[in-house]
């Protein structure tokens, strides 16, 4: 079933009027804003260092086809296969492939937003397969049989009380379970499959193109396990991933690791650029590596829209805006939830369907100001918004209101006409929605326009 605007209204109203989720989202974004401010001291010029993460992003954007053709050449020389995946149903059926291969049963995953994009985990499922989420973040959420809530951290809108009671029902474990108690009780299950799993899924947070290499960055090493322990591994990752060289990793993974978590730099940083060598003691046998456009390409087409291809995930748009704060990841419906989903989710989906994503909005900028990449977050919203009307996809009702306010603002005398209780009445009574979270509106008894000519003596 496809989700309508309808849908995102009715669970967001109900998510903004839960006071015990907004406390423990409060809580936790929190904790995370005075993580951050102490990561930054690390960059002793922020404004220049975010503003070079820009330019490096702009280039490896607006040469993305070469850079992708140089990342091919040079992981598939050290063994790896590389597969261009257009949308999610050519994803599926090349993993389909090799798990029926490979006669796979068991898959261990590690955190990757892009096969929650692709539905793997759905996919797997139908099929036969056992797919286990390894992050303990997104190992909570599939007990609870929900998405993730957040880009970085999955299982934000739940205090440690809610994952106590979790296990509990799901695990058995003893319902006052410390999270100390409860990590080892999943770190023991999850050692298990992975000596279990066939094949290891894992995303990647950078595609590095002068070696031809993954660089993946996280805080619990289940990404290095899944990866390194079963005999397969396949890598499935957006084509915007893309940076030049190595030696922007230098740049990318403090600042990813601030803006994600407030760290200096997350615990383990892996650089993986094909299946076990001859002269190398572990690692998989063979490796494979599914780049996925699956809309990718409609924004870099879009002149106007394409910067949000910068983005590197980290989150802290999603933590400043005051909307997902009050609304929740899951009213969103969509993979990205948050300022930068409500960008790209409608330029990667067709339009009509998800524009009111970005109606979502306040517009206060806070998404932009804190963006590590400087994406203009706040304006690309507008452009959706632009682009909606200029394709007709809102109300006529709706664009004949505007036409009537538009020649209204540009001739004096409209705004003049009629009574001050008239305007009450109309913005009141026939403006669609207005009272339903508003007090009346009240319009002044004097306009500027004849305190003007008072003042003025004018006629």
């Amino acid at each position: 079933m496809k989700t309508t605007a309808a849908d995102f209204i009715a669970k967001s109203t109900i998510k903004a009027a839960d006071k015990e989720h907004r406390r423990k989202i409060n809580f936790n974004i929190g904790k995370y804003d005075a993580a951050v401010v102490q990561g930054k001291q690390q960059f002793e010029d922020l404004h220049a260092v975010r503003e070079k993460a820009k330019n490096l992003k702009w280039r490896a954007i607006d040469k993305l086809d070469y850079y992708l053709e140089t990342f091919e050449k040079n992981i598939s020389s050290r063994g790896a296969k590389v597969i261009w995946a257009e949308n999610t149903e050519q994803a599926l059926e090349e993993i389909g492939k090799i798990c029926a291969a490979r006669n796979c049963k068991t898959i261990v995953k590690s955190k990757s937003m892009v096969t929650e994009e692709i539905h793997l985990n759905n996919f797997l499922k139908e099929n036969g397969i056992e797919s286990v989420e390894t992050d303990l973040g997104e190992y909570i959420q599939q007990l609870d049989g929900e998405p993730p809530y957040h880009i970085v951290t999955p299982a934000m809108h739940k205090s440690k009380e809610d994952v106590a009671k979790l296990f509990s029902e799901k695990l058995g474990t003893d319902p006052r379970a410390t999270p100390e108690q409860m990590t080892l009780v999943a770190r023991s299950i999850l050692r298990e499959k992975y000596v279990q799993a066939e094949i290891g899924v894992t995303g990647a947070n950078f595609i590095i193109a002068d070696i031809g290499a993954i660089a993946v960055t996280e805080n619990e090493g289940n990404a290095r396990l899944s990866s390194a322990w079963p005999k397969t591994h396949i890598v499935i990752v957006g084509i915007e991933k893309m940076i030049p060289s190595l030696n922007d990793l230098s740049l990318f993974l403090p600042l990813l690791a601030t803006y994600g978590t407030g760290q200096r730099i997350t615990v383990y940083n892996t650089i993986i650029s094909g299946p076990r060598q001859e002269n190398e003691p572990d690692g998989p046998e063979e490796m494979y590596v599914i780049l996925l456009d699956n809309g990718r390409t409609n924004i870099l087409a879009n002149e106007k829209v394409r910067e949000s291809l910068y983005c590197i995930r980290c989150g802290a748009c999603l933590n400043v805006c005051p909307v997902y704060k009050n609304i929740g990841g899951h009213s969103y419906g969509s993979t990205y939830s948050g300022p930068i989903g409500s960008v790209i989710t409608p330029q990667m989906k067709p339009l009509n369907e998800w524009k009111h994503l970005s109606y979502a909005s306040s517009l206060c900028g806070a998404c932009t100001e804190v963006c590590p990449v400087k994406i203009k977050i706040h304006e690309l919203l507008l452009e959706n918004r632009h682009e909606s009307a200029e394709e007709g996809f809102s109300s006529y009702g709706e664009r004949i209101a505007w036409k009537g306010w538009k020649q209204a603002m540009l001739h004096r005398k409209l705004m003049n006409t009629g009574t001050r209780k008239m305007k009450n009445w109309v913005v009141n009574t026939l403006v669609k929605g207005w009272k339903k979270h508003r007090s009346e509106l009240e319009f002044p008894k004097k306009s500027f326009n004849q305190m003007w000519r008072e003042k003025n003596h004018s006629g």
